[in-house]
């Protein structure tokens, strides 16, 4: 019975390469659970709440800097790669193209870093941290993670990430013994990611023969606007997500920002469960979009309702069980993150389900600017929420507008298709 199950699952080439690439993920997905489970434990008991929330504070800065350098290239150039993998020469401008682009918006973006860090006394007292963090930013523009998904080889992204974080794993438990070495962290943090994105450009040539070449003016318009709308809606996203971690610093301090992240981590860490099924899909549900429309909305019919029940009950269990898992995984110290997770516990499952009617079904429609409009609006609640809840509610207030937020965002998609359908 199991070989027939088995014959049944993988009885195409399209369904082996997609069960192949959903095992790779979930590999990778899973070291980014495990690897996680095993440092943030330490890392909250050694460096404490204070220089925890500090570093958490440092890597939702960075995280600017890494949108601008993604600017919607993960969803806008992998989208084209799938397409137009059996095309060398097309291949060939698409990467030349994103990577000369992505490596303008680094220069610039480093150049935004400096001068925020030496304008403001908040950033300047820890300057170290930011100018260290910015190495991930380096690392994440030199791995080209669109052109291994567009390709549907994601079992490269999985060695190259788990190798860089059991390089950081490794480190942080011989090397961070105290407080005082908290810089360590970013170190080995953005050595990892650099030295997984030089390895990546080298299999970029070895495995797909892909070679750089200068790209004209026109070229480089042209993957402008195709990731317009994408990174668009990510700073869009950045202003209820990242900058909900950036208001908390900004209104309270390093250690209240610390009970935060620390259960912002453990919901992180959970919400990458559905990730691999994610990254996984997308390409195949733009291919199966682009040949018949019908078949690929059926596909993500069946996939909303597997991934769906799934993620509501890992998130159900994450809100029963959020006062053990904050004293297993955090300590006794962290008990006000208890109920921080206990708010935030659904999001894995809100999340997956926002992500399914806007990234895999909207954009792989075309509907790009709908979905940054509800995106927008969502922005706008965001800020506007974190502006009156964290002054009064602090963590709490945080945690809450993020599961605001996202509920309001899934509402709105979910309203947008279904009306689409309908009268369509």
């Amino acid at each position: 019975m199991f070989n027939k199950l088995r014959q049944k699952l993988i009885d195409t080439e399209e369904k082996k390469r997609l069960a192949s690439n959903i095992l790779s993920l979930g590999v990778l997905q899973g070291a980014n659970y495990i690897l996680p489970l095993l440092t943030v434990p330490y890392l909250v008991r050694i460096l404490g709440p204070e220089y925890f929330g500090l570093l958490a504070f440092a890597t939702a800065t960075t995280m600017y800097f890494m949108l601008i350098t993604d600017y919607g290239f993960n969803l806008s150039a992998t989208r084209q790669i799938s397409i137009h993998r059996q095309d060398k020469d097309k291949v060939d401008e698409i990467f030349s193209s994103v990577m000369m682009i992505k490596t303008v918006l680094m220069m610039v973006s480093f150049a935004l870093m400096t001068l925020l860090v030496f304008s403001f006394e908040k950033f300047s007292q820890y300057w170290a941290v930011y100018f260290i963090n910015f190495g991930v930013v380096v690392g994440q523009v030199l791995f080209p993670v669109w052109l291994f998904q567009g390709m549907e080889r994601m079992k490269y992204v999985t060695y190259l990430n788990i190798g860089a974080k059991l390089f950081f794993t490794i480190c942080i438990f011989i090397f961070v013994k105290e407080k005082v070495d908290y810089l360590l962290v970013p170190l080995f943090t953005a050595m990892g990611f650099v030295v997984a994105g030089i390895w990546s450009l080298y299999l970029v040539k070895k495995e797909f023969n892909v070679s750089f070449g200068w790209q004209s003016a026109d070229t480089l318009k042209f993957q402008l606007e195709e990731g317009w709308h994408v990174f668009f809606s990510s700073i869009a996203i950045s202003l209820y997500t990242i900058s909900t971690t950036f208001i908390l610093g900004l209104f309270t301090n390093n250690i209240v920002l610390g009970y935060f992240s620390a259960a912002d981590k453990i919901v992180q860490a959970v919400k990458g469960l559905y990730q691999p099924v994610s990254q996984a899909i997308y390409p195949l549900v733009g291919r199966k979009i682009h040949e018949n429309k019908k078949a690929g909305l059926a596909f993500i019919r069946k996939t909303i309702w597997i991934l769906g029940s799934g993620m509501f009950l890992v998130s159900s269990l994450l809100f029963v069980l959020a006062d053990p898992i904050v004293s297993l995984l955090l300590g006794n110290q962290y008990q006000q993150s208890v109920l921080m997770l206990k708010i935030m516990a659904f999001l894995p499952f809100i999340i997956a389900l926002s992500n399914m009617f806007g990234v895999q079904t909207m954009i792989n429609l075309g509907y790009k600017h709908a979905f940054s409009q509800i995106l927008v609006a969502a922005a706008i609640l965001g800020v506007g929420l974190s502006l009156i809840l964290v002054p009064m509610y602090e963590g709490y207030g945080s945690a809450s507008t993020m599961l605001t937020v996202e509920v309001f965002v899934t509402v709105l998609m979910w309203i947008f298709l279904r009306k689409k359908f309908k009268d369509g």
